[in-house]
């Protein structure tokens, strides 16, 4: 199982950056902005797969 690793601030900006990026995708057709998928669904599950591998943990709770 992944290890919650983002905080409440990061969490809440990559949410905000995935979600638009996506409705940019979508309402523009530009492909590169599908790279939305990635923050939105780092931020849905708290955890960073990157951030694992570099040694970063911005939650507190851990």
């Amino acid at each position: 199982m992944l290890t919650k690793n983002i905080g409440a601030i990061d969490r809440a900006f990559r949410l905000i950056l995935g979600a638009i990026l996506i409705l940019g995708a979508i309402r523009e057709g530009h492909l590169w902005m599908w790279i939305g998928v990635i923050p939105l669904i780092t931020g849905l599950i708290s955890s960073c797969p990157l951030y694992s591998l570099v040694g970063i943990n911005t939650c507190k709770n851990t």
